[in-house]
C-alpha cells in the first residue's frame, strides 16, 4: 500500500470514529454501510435524552485521543465498532472528566451478561492459539483490543458505583471481571505477552479493588474470599501489587474482628500447612513479606515488623518474633529498634537478663540519646530483679531527664517506675530510719505519676494502691482499690483479689468474702482460681476449715478439668498452663497445712505427695513438710526439711522463721544463730507478725538481753497482726 493511500485511509477512519462518538451523544443514527446497525445506533438515544453528555458541538473538540486510537485499534482489526465497545469508550470519556453518573448511565447500556460470554470464548481461544502458536483455528469472536475496552469499561462502572456510594453493586459489577477471566483461563493468565498490557493492567486493579469494595459493603466474608482469590489464582500480579494485596489482607484479618473460616479443600495442596484462624494466617502471609524484604524482591515496610509482632505476641509465639528479628540483614532494620524488639521478646518469653543485657548494649552507646522508651523498659525489668535496683534507679531518672516538657503520659510511667524501685529498695534498708524515708519518697513520686498521667492508668493506679497498703495505709489503699475496679469496669481479676486482701486487712473477712464472691459470679470458670485460693484462705481465717477444704476441693477439680482440655504443645496456652501447674502445687499445700492444723496426718501426707509429682523442689513443698514432721514432734526431720526448703530459696521468709522456732525448741544453739535467722527473715519482710513475735519471745527467754527489747517486738507484732492480710499485698 503506497503511503498516501494508507494516510487517507487512517484519516478516514478518525473522522469516522469522531462523527460515531458525536453521533452516540446526539442520538443520531448511523448508515449500515458505516458503522453499526440502525437498530444499535437507536438505543444511544437514551443518554442524550437524559441529560447528561455534553451537546454534540461541545464533544468534538474535547474527545480524548486515547478513546480515538482505541477506536483505531478495533477498527482495523475488526473493520468496524460495535454498540457495547462505541458505549465502552464514551463512558470512558465521561468518567475521565468526572461525569460520574453520565459514565454510569452509558455503561449500564452495555450487556455485560452478552459481552461477556463472548470474552471467555476469545480469551480461552487466543491464550490456547499462543501456546500452540498456531492461528489454524478459529478466529475468537472479539479482538484483544475490543475485550480490553469492555473489561476497562465494566472496571471504570464498579468505579462509578463506588463513587456513588452503591457499594455491593459495585463487588458485583468488579467481580464480573474476575469470574470472566477465572472461567477463560482456569489455569492462570499466561506469562507470555499474550494478554494486552492495558488489559493487565485493568485486571491488577479489579482484583485489588475488589477486597475494598466487599469491605465497604460491609460484607467481612466476602471480602476475605475476594483476598484469598487474589493471592490463589495465578492472575499475573507484580510483585509490589502482591505485597500491597498480603499486607492489606493480613491487616483486616487481625484487626477486623472477624473469624475467617479456613481455605477451601481445592485450594489446599498435599502437605501444605492450612491456617487454622486468623492470626496464623495473618503471621503466614507477614512472614512472606519479610522473606521478600530479605530478599530484596520489596521495599523494607517497617509497619510489617509492627504487625506481626502484634499478631506473634497475641499468639505467644514471641520466641519467632525474636527469630525473625535476629535473621533480618542489618541495614534492613535499624539497630536501635531491633535491639529493643529482641528485649521485648525476650523479656515477655521470662528472659530478663537477656532483655536488660541487649538494653545496656543500646543504652551504652553515646550516639543512641534518645531512647527514651529503652529506659522505661530497662527500669521496669531491673524493678523485677532485686539485684539490679540501683541500676534500675539510675535509668528511670535519666527518663525523667529526658521527658522534662514532653510527653505527660510517659514522664507519669517513669515516675510510676522509679516509685516501684525507691520501693523495692526500702524493703532491701537495714537501717529503720532510712526505710521510712524511702518509703515516703517512693509514695511521693507514685503520688506524682498519678497526679501527672494524662488517662487514668490502672498500672499506676495499682502500684500506689499496693504501696499504701504496704505502708498499712489501709484507708487510703481502699480508696484506690475501689477506684481501680471501677477504672475498668471490674474486668479484672487482680484488682478484686487485692481489694479483697486490703478488707482481709482491716478483719473484714465477710466483705471480703463478698467481693470474692462477686467476683467468681463475673468471671469465667476457667479464670478462678486466684478466686478460690484467695476464698478459702478467708474461710480459714474466720475459722470455717471444712468450707475451706471444700472449696480447696473444687480448685483442684477446676484445674485438672482445665489440665485435661488445654492440648499439649499449644504455645499459645503454655503460660497459662505454666501458672495452673504453680496454683495447683500451692493448693496442695495450703490443703496439707490445713489438714496438718486437724491433725490428720495421712490426708496431709497425700496432698504433699502430690505437690511433689508437680514439683519435688518447691520451698514452700519442702516448708509444709516441715510443718507437718513438726506438728508429729518430729524435730529433726522438721528441721532438716526447712533447711531443704531455704536450699531452693534462701529468702524463703516462713522457713527462716520455723527454723528459728524449731532450733529455740530443740536448744543446743547459741541465742546469736537462732536471732539471725529471725533477722534475716525481718529484713526481708519488715511486716511480718511472727518473726516479730518469735524475736520477742527469744528476747525474753535470754538473760542477757533487755525486757525492753522484748516488749518492743511483741508491740511491733501485736500492730502488725491487726493488719496482717490473709495473703501477702504482692
Amino acid at each position: 500500500m503506497r503511503i498516501k493511500d494508507w494516510i487517507s485511509k487512517k484519516l478516514g477512519i478518525q473522522a469516522r470514529v469522531r462523527r460515531m462518538i458525536k453521533c452516540i451523544c446526539s442520538g443520531e443514527q448511523f448508515r449500515v454501510d458505516e458503522i453499526v446497525s440502525s437498530s444499535e445506533s437507536l438505543a444511544t438515544r437514551d443518554y442524550s435524552a437524559s441529560g447528561y453528555s455534553s451537546r454534540a458541538g461541545e464533544m468534538d473538540t474535547k474527545v480524548d485521543n486515547s478513546n480515538i486510537e482505541e477506536a483505531e485499534s478495533s477498527l482495523r482489526e475488526s473493520g468496524y465498532l460495535n454498540y457495547e465497545e462505541a458505549r465502552a469508550l464514551l463512558g470512558r470519556l465521561e468518567f475521565q472528566k468526572g461525569n460520574i453518573e453520565a459514565a454510569l448511565h452509558v455503561f449500564e447500556g452495555i450487556d455485560v451478561a452478552a459481552v461477556t460470554s463472548k470474552m471467555k470464548i476469545s480469551l480461552s481461544r487466543r491464550c490456547e492459539q499462543n501456546r500452540r502458536r498456531s492461528q489454524s483455528d478459529a478466529a475468537p469472536p472479539m479482538s484483544m483490543h475490543a475485550i480490553s475496552l469492555l473489561i476497562e469499561a465494566i472496571f471504570l462502572k464498579a468505579k462509578s458505583l463506588q463513587g456513588l456510594g452503591r457499594f455491593e453493586e459495585a463487588a458485583q459489577s468488579c467481580k464480573v471481571i474476575l469470574d470472566t477471566v477465572e472461567h477463560a483461563l482456569p489455569e492462570g493468565l499466561p506469562e507470555n505477552n499474550s494478554i494486552d498490557c492495558k488489559l493487565q493492567e485493568t485486571l491488577n486493579k479489579a482484583v485489588e479493588l475488589l477486597p475494598e469494595l466487599n469491605k465497604l459493603a460491609r460484607a467481612p466474608q466476602e471480602a476475605i474470599l475476594s483476598y484469598r482469590r487474589a493471592l490463589l489464582y495465578y492472575w499475573n500480579l507484580d510483585m509490589e501489587t502482591t505485597a500491597r494485596i498480603e499486607k492489606e489482607f493480613a491487616v483486616f484479618l487481625l484487626y477486623s474482628g472477624t473469624d475467617a473460616s479456613p481455605p477451601h479443600l481445592r485450594l489446599q495442596m498435599e502437605s501444605s500447612f492450612v491456617p487454622r484462624n486468623n492470626i496464623e494466617e495473618a503471621v503466614l502471609l507477614l512472614l512472606l513479606l519479610l522473606k521478600r524484604i530479605v530478599l530484596r524482591k520489596i521495599g523494607w515496610d517497617p509497619s510489617i515488623i509492627d504487625h506481626l509482632s502484634f499478631a506473634l505476641s497475641v499468639s505467644g509465639e514471641l520466641w519467632a518474633l525474636a527469630h525473625q528479628v535476629e535473621e533480618l540483614l542489618p541495614d534492613v532494620m535499624e539497630i536501635k529498634e531491633r535491639y529493643c524488639t529482641l528485649a521485648l521478646c525476650y523479656f515477655r518469653e521470662g528472659e530478663h537478663m537477656v532483655a536488660l543485657n541487649l538494653l545496656r548494649n543500646l543504652l551504652n552507646h553515646r550516639e543512641n540519646s534518645d531512647c527514651i522508651l529503652e529506659l522505661l523498659l530497662a527500669s521496669k525489668i531491673c524493678a523485677e530483679n532485686r539485684m539490679c535496683i540501683e541500676e534500675g534507679i539510675t535509668y528511670a531518672n535519666k527518663a525523667l531527664s529526658k521527658l522534662q516538657g514532653r510527653c505527660g503520659q510517659m514522664a507519669s510511667m517513669a515516675n510510676c517506675l522509679l516509685g516501684i524501685l525507691l520501693s523495692a529498695q526500702s524493703r532491701s534498708v537495714v537501717s529503720d530510719s532510712k526505710r521510712i524515708l524511702k518509703q515516703a519518697e517512693a509514695l511521693e513520686v507514685l503520688e506524682t505519676a498519678e497526679k501527672i498521667m494524662r488517662e487514668r492508668d490502672p498500672y499506676i493506679i495499682y502500684h500506689l494502691c499496693l504501696e499504701n497498703a504496704e505502708q498499712r495505709k489501709l484507708d487510703v489503699a481502699l480508696y484506690y482499690a475501689k477506684h481501680l475496679l471501677k477504672l475498668e469496669g471490674g474486668s479484672n481479676v487482680k484488682w478484686y483479689i487485692l481489694l479483697a486482701r486490703i478488707l482481709s486487712a482491716q478483719k473484714r473477712f465477710v466483705d471480703s468474702e463478698i467481693v470474692i464472691n462477686a467476683a467468681l459470679d463475673q468471671t469465667g470458670k476457667w479464670d478462678q482460681g486466684e478466686l478460690l485460693r484467695t476464698k478459702a484462705k478467708l474461710q480459714i481465717a474466720q475459722g470455717h476449715v471444712k468450707k475451706a477444704i471444700e472449696t480447696y476441693t473444687h480448685l483442684l477439680a477446676v484445674l485438672q478439668v482445665r489440665t485435661k482440655s488445654l492440648g499439649s504443645g499449644k504455645n499459645l496456652q503454655k503460660n497459662r498452663a505454666n501458672r495452673d501447674r504453680t496454683l495447683e502445687m500451692e493448693t496442695w499445700h495450703d490443703l496439707a497445712n490445713v489438714y496438718t492444723s486437724l491433725s490428720q496426718w495421712r490426708d496431709a501426707e497425700v496432698c504433699l505427695s502430690k505437690s511433689k509429682t508437680i514439683s519435688p523442689y518447691s520451698a514452700s513443698g519442702w516448708h509444709s513438710s516441715g510443718l507437718l514432721y513438726e506438728a508429729k514432734g518430729l524435730h529433726q526431720d522438721a528441721l532438716v526439711s526447712f533447711r531443704k526448703a531455704l536450699d531452693a530459696d534462701p529468702t524463703h521468709v516462713p522457713s527462716l522463721i520455723s527454723i528459728a522456732c524449731v532450733l529455740r525448741q530443740i536448744g543446743g544453739e547459741s541465742m546469736v544463730t537462732v536471732r539471725s535467722f529471725l533477722t534475716d527473715a525481718l529484713r526481708l519482710d519488715r511486716t511480718n507478725p511472727s518473726a516479730w513475735y518469735n524475736l520477742g519471745l527469744l528476747y525474753k527467754a535470754d538473760a542477757t538481753s533487755s525486757l525492753l527489747e522484748a516488749v518492743e517486738c511483741f508491740e511491733a507484732a501485736a500492730l502488725l497482726e491487726e493488719t496482717v492480710p490473709v495473703e501477702p499485698f504482692r
